[in-house]
């Protein structure tokens, strides 16, 4: 059996890959860790979720499993990821939970844990609670029955995270006019209130929830459909999350998207300028494009990269002390103020360095070269990923194209953590060739490693 944590948690089809046992069976598992760890408390568990179908039947089997291994368990409802970082802080909780896929369609579902300090998990610390779940000679010791834990609601967890954020801008957003997509998840809880606070006059799209249109046309990866809508010259700029809130990409008065990598530019040069910028860094993944690191290197900003996942962008910043980082898809993590990437917190930031400026989006982002990239998706199972760094024929394949592209551009091909796809990038100046190529490399992962 491979791992079962990817990049970003567990991650499936509901009431298939991702089962009403399998999440109790994690609830167990976590509340074991913890009582191991602290064997003189009693652990409290805070568990969020965003707007799916299978959100409740998930919700419910967790908490069991949780109650069941002796924790007590804190329902926050339909609540952006970030926020369930930040409660779990709040409230010294044992460990945060939420349930959701993030910018996946509704039928899948995910299960995110963070830990005591608000951080997601670490390789090592999901690898126990793994083995608790796959090694048949370690049983999972039910409590005592005077040990069972309860579970309680907490109804104003979204305006206490909402009325935190808004204390990060404390000169407010008032005169500035934004269009705001929900991606019908759990921004809806939030995103009005926050922006109430400010000041900010907000128009909501794409918060009407029904269980199964969470991200479907809509959200960080469905941005086109503001393009349109900017161009009526109405808003300042337009933010779209995605479902969990937990990503944030931005349009520009032009109608133009403005990507993670722009974002992480604009907010970089900000804080060099304010001195908010520890080693003069920041810190973005191998996905990157050539764009920013020119951008840096003209600013003198240092560019740290790792690998894909922005819980590897977060363990760069905590080790050296940096305090901006994301990745190209919106995910972007002000350390100062949260322990993991938070949309809406992207946006108001945002929002505050053109209204500190005085300057559009257009400008602040324009800074930034963009150099095309052409990202293509292939269905991929289990096999496939594993085969894509054994194949000689998908090895010189990729050979060749990287030949032809020469030093001009780039390939990265990856399997990706949170679903079951192998993701092609080409970049490079000639947009022809690029899309040839990364047309060139699908085709192939669908002939050599089927």
């Amino acid at each position: 059996m491979g791992r079962l944590f990817g990049t970003d948690g567990v991650r499936g089809i509901a009431n298939r890959d991702l089962s009403t046992q399998r999440a109790a069976e994690i609830g167990r598992a976590l509340a074991e860790v913890i009582r191991q760890e602290h064997p003189e408390e009693r652990p409290t568990v805070v568990i969020g979720k965003d707007t799916r179908l299978s959100g409740d039947m998930l919700e419910s089997a967790m908490a069991a499993g949780l109650m069941a291994g002796g924790a007590d368990v804190v329902l926050l409802g339909v609540i952006p990821t970030p926020a369930v970082a930040y409660l779990t802080v709040q409230k010294k909780a044992a460990a945060g939970v939420m349930i959701s896929a993030s910018h996946n369609p509704y039928e899948f579902n995910g299960i995110k844990i963070f830990g005591p300090e608000g951080y997601k998990l670490t390789d090592d610390e999901e690898d126990e609670i793994e083995r608790m779940l796959l090694d048949r000679d370690i049983p999972l010791i039910p409590a005592e029955p005077e040990e069972i834990g309860r579970c309680t609601e907490d109804t104003l967890a979204a305006v206490g995270y909402a009325e935190y954020l808004a204390s990060t801008v404390p000169e407010g957003l008032a005169g500035m006019k934004v269009l705001v997509d929900c991606s019908n998840g759990s921004a809806v809880r939030t995103a009005g209130t926050l922006f109430g606070l400010l000041g900010a006059e907000a128009t909501l799209l794409c918060d009407a929830p029904d269980g199964t249109n969470i991200n479907r046309e809509c959200g960080s990866t469905h941005v086109e459909h503001l393009s349109s809508l900017m161009q009526e010259g109405k808003y300042d700029l337009a933010v779209a999350f995605d479902g969990d809130a937990d990503r944030c990409l931005a349009v520009d008065e032009k109608g133009r998207v403005v990507n993670g990598d722009q974002m992480i530019a604009i907010f970089a040069r900000q804080m060099q300028a304010e001195g908010r910028l520890p080693g003069n860094a920041a810190v973005v993944t191998v996905m990157s494009s050539f764009g920013f690191f020119r951008f840096a290197q003209e600013q003198g900003i240092h560019a740290e990269t790792t690998k894909v996942g922005d819980r590897y962008v977060l363990e760069n910043m905590r080790k050296n002390g940096y305090n901006i980082g994301g990745e190209q898809s919106g995910h972007i993590i002000f350390r100062e103020y949260m322990p993991t990437g938070d949309g809406e917190l992207s946006a108001i930031q945002l929002m505050r360095t053109m209204k500190q400026t005085g300057e559009p989006l257009s400008m602040l982002a324009g800074r930034m070269p963009v150099t095309p990239q052409v990202l293509l998706n292939v269905a991929a199972d289990r096999d496939m990923k594993e085969a894509l760094h054994e194949s000689p024929e998908m090895e010189a394949l990729i050979q060749q194209c990287e030949e032809t592209l020469g030093n001009a551009g780039r390939i990265l091909i990856r399997p990706s953590g949170t679903e079951p796809l192998i993701r092609v990038m080409v970049e490079g100046e000639d947009e022809t060739l690029i899309g040839e190529l990364a047309g060139r490399l699908a085709a192939g992962i669908e002939k050599y490693l089927k």
